[in-house]
């Protein structure tokens, strides 16, 4: 099975620190993210990628070249212009030749990629989402009301709700609901998806960490070089 890691955004909400580096190449501690994913997908029993480029893809394909260097095999798909995540995923339709893993490349995981790969299998899903439980709180006191009488004030409650990771097992027919050479997004192919084979959600027994933006990034880089401090 090969894994597809979606490298290829402009990472806007991260300048100006990708104003010469792509957002998967930033680093985390000692190491680019894109490394931190492709170390993590290889413990989960993947040794072959493709890494879709865009933006400034020569940093990629310069650092990583033929993947050899990390023990593994790695392809490139590229394209010239952004085509949101779904549409960046069809450049690599040519290299997949059956069932395959997708990830985003500015988020690092930390769950059982072999038990989300045989959840899909087992559920005969065209894709499996790969799902973490968030809870936050609200800023602000929620109040209740009945007949125009506050009945109750919570607050800054806690809400928590099943959100998606950017990682995901899918079949190669699900990128036949793609449209080739312009932006579509992955919601939008899952959308499609959940009305034709089916979407099956994974529970992961673990999290990930979300680096799209500054303040995401800046506090995950220092924890990894706290962590990297420790050992």
């Amino acid at each position: 099975m090969k894994a597809v890691i979606l490298a290829g955004g402009l990472g806007t909400r991260l300048q100006p620190y990708t104003m010469f580096l792509p957002k998967p190449m930033l680093p985390l501690g000692d190491k680019p993210v894109l490394e931190h994913i492709i170390e993590w997908a290889r413990g989960g029993g993947i040794t072959e990628f493709v890494i879709c480029v865009s933006y400034l893809r020569r940093r990629i394909e310069e650092y990583f070249e033929d993947g050899a260097r990390l023990g593994v095999g790695i392809e490139y798909a590229a394209s010239d212009r952004p085509l949101a995540t779904a549409g960046q995923l069809k450049t690599a339709e040519g290299h997949l030749d059956g069932t395959f893993a997708c990830m985003y490349g500015d988020s690092v995981f930390d769950f059982s990629l072999r038990s989300m790969i045989k959840s899909h299998k087992k559920s005969g899903a065209l894709v499996t989402m790969g799902l973490a439980r968030f809870t936050t709180n609200l800023p602000y006191g929620v109040i209740r009301t009945r007949g125009g009488r506050v009945t109750g004030w919570d607050e800054k409650p806690g809400i928590s709700a099943d959100v998606n990771m950017g990682c995901y097992v899918m079949e190669k027919e699900a990128l036949g609901l793609v449209p080739a050479g312009r932006p579509y997004g992955m919601d939008d192919l899952v959308r499609r998806a959940m009305k034709r084979g089916g979407v099956n959600g994974y529970m992961a027994r673990g999290g990930f960490t979300d680096i799209g933006d500054r303040e995401s990034y800046e506090k995950a880089h220092q924890e990894q070089i706290r962590r990297l401090g420790s050992i």
